[in-house]
C-alpha cells in the first residue's frame, strides 16, 4: 500500500515572516524538518514510509493575497529535491489540492498510493481541505498531529483550532497520528 505525504502550503508568508507567519511557524518547520527527512530516508524501504512527496503552494491573485505566485511571500520553506522522481510540486487556488487539480487522484492512484499522510499550514484551510478532498476521493488519509497549525482566531487558540481540525477529521474517518510516532513507524 503505498502512501503519499502532502506537505500542504508550508510557505514564506505563513512560516517565516515575522509580521505575518503563525504564531507557532517554528514547531511546524522543525517537526517538517525531522518529517521530511524520514520521509527521503525510508522512501525506499518496502512497506515503510511513503513513496511520494507532494509539495503544495497555494497561489492568490494579487488582490486577494500575498502567496502571488513567484513573490518571496509564495516561496516554498521546503521544496522538492532537483531530479527527485519521487517528489512533485502542485499548485493550488482553493483549499483542497484535489479541487484545484481533478487529475490528481487519479494520477496518484494509478501510482499505487492508497493513502495520504498530511501536515501543513493552515489547519482548518488548506490542510482540513484537503484531507476532507482525499477522503471523498477514496484515499485513506492521516493527520499529523503536532505538524499543522494555524494562527489564533475568533477567541480561540492555534492549538484548540488544531485540536477542532483534528476531532472534525476522525469523525470523517482520518487517522490522527502524533508525526513522531508516524515517523518512527516508517523505520519498523
Amino acid at each position: 500500500m503505498a502512501t503519499a505525504l502532502f506537505v500542504i502550503d508550508i510557505q514564506n508568508d505563513l512560516a517565516t515572516d515575522p509580521n505575518t507567519r503563525i504564531p507557532h511557524s517554528a514547531r511546524i518547520k522543525a517537526a517538517g524538518e525531522k518529517i521530511l527527512a524520514a520521509a527521503r530516508a525510508t522512501k525506499n524501504i518496502p512497506q515503510s514510509g511513503p513513496s511520494t512527496i507532494v509539495f503544495v503552494q497555494h497561489e492568490e491573485k494579487p488582490e486577494s493575497g500575498s502567496l502571488v505566485r513567484g513573490s518571496e511571500p509564495w516561496q516554498l520553506v521546503f521544496e522538492p529535491r532537483p531530479g527527485a522522481s519521487t517528489e512533485r510540486l502542485v499548485a493550488k487556488w482553493t483549499r483542497d489540492t484535489f479541487e484545484s487539480n481533478p487529475g490528481l487522484a487519479a494520477q496518484l492512484k494509478k501510482e499505487g498510493v492508497e493513502s495520504i499522510v498530511a501536515f501543513g499550514i493552515q489547519s482548518e484551510c488548506c490542510v482540513e481541505s484537503t484531507c476532507t478532498g482525499a477522503l471523498a476521493a477514496g484515499f485513506n488519509v492521516s493527520i499529523l498531529s503536532g505538524a499543522h497549525s494555524t494562527y489564533d482566531d475568533a477567541g480561540k487558540t492555534a492549538e484548540q483550532i488544531e485540536k477542532e481540525v483534528e476531532e472534525r477529521l476522525e469523525v470523517k474517518g482520518a487517522n490522527v497520528i502524533p508525526w513522531e510516532e508516524a515517523i518512527a513507524a516508517w523505520y519498523v
